[in-house]
């Protein structure tokens, strides 16, 4: 079966009281799955643990990359790296892009600086850059509201967030609702990838982790059709853009008592496979 099947267009836009019936209509065996991050770099990924689990066919494509913005492009915002007192990262890649212009602007980043990251992963990445224990990093679980207590107590401080030029409306919604000093400034861009080679390829779930995502998809195969494919969704955002193009999340994360992908897509294959 092709993976972009035209025989038959089932593009939906389901009653919201009927959704979940039509997802247990949908439901059936999984063997192979497409996640679209890039692969892990080391085999203790989780999702390795799964596919040998469920013996699953679990494939890793990016079908988003981004391209850091130049320092000439950079100096053309006339942000003054050196007004900040603190700097918060919504991802790694923000954190790669701050200190590269950094780098680039021959910038030292003072030792006093704080760092606010949306999550643990994401400030013990920092290892690469600094000297993890002799700097003021604090973290949250997952979203800037996670962070609420601690920015309280830092309220003061003038913020820098790196950040895309898609960046994300969550964190800046809560920082612009509660008040605080900061400037985004685009550090790099997302670009969609090539994915031809996957024009004749069928997954049975494909796993999205943004809307620029799906954007992808769509910009790469503009006839896309889900058909039998189940479609797996990361936030609320990404449920959003998914639903916008008439095709059903069939797997939500974060849920209730679901926070990661890995555990929604575990239980939907859990159910599906007996």
């Amino acid at each position: 079966m092709s993976y972009f099947d035209t025989n038959k267009d089932h593009r939906f836009i389901a009653d919201p009281e009927n959704m979940q019936d039509k997802i247990e209509e949908r439901r059936s065996k999984v063997k192979s799955i497409l996640i679209t991050l890039p692969k892990p770099e080391t085999e203790k990924s989780p999702y390795f643990d799964l596919a040998k689990k469920y013996n699953l066919k679990i494939d890793f494509r990016s079908f988003i990359h981004v391209e850091g913005v130049p320092a000439r492009d950079f100096r053309k915002e006339k942000i003054n790296l050196a007004d900040f007192t603190a700097v918060i990262f919504t991802s790694r890649n923000a954190a790669d892009h701050f200190f590269r212009i950094c780098e680039e602007m021959r910038y030292e980043v003072p030792a006093d600086l704080k760092y606010f990251c949306l999550s643990e992963t994401i400030a013990l990445y920092l290892q690469k850059y600094i000297q993890y224990r002799k700097r003021k990093i604090f973290f949250g679980k997952q979203t800037a509201a996670d962070l609420a207590e601690v920015l309280k107590k830092h309220a003061n401080e003038k913020f820098l967030y790196p950040c895309s030029d898609v960046a994300t409306e969550d964190t800046m919604n809560f920082l612009e609702k509660n008040g605080y000093n900061f400037t985004p400034a685009v550090l790099f861009r997302t670009v969609v990838s090539d994915l031809s080679d996957l024009a004749d390829v069928f997954y049975d779930v494909i796993a999205f982790f943004s809307p620029s995502s799906i954007q992808s998809l769509y910009k790469n195969f503009p006839e896309f059709k889900q058909n039998k494919t189940r479609i797996a969704a990361f936030g609320t955002n990404t449920s959003k853009a998914v639903e916008e193009k008439g095709l059903i999340v069939d797997i939500a994360a974060p849920a209730p008592g679901v926070p990661s992908m890995i555990m929604a897509i575990e239980n939907y294959v859990k159910i599906s496979n007996k």
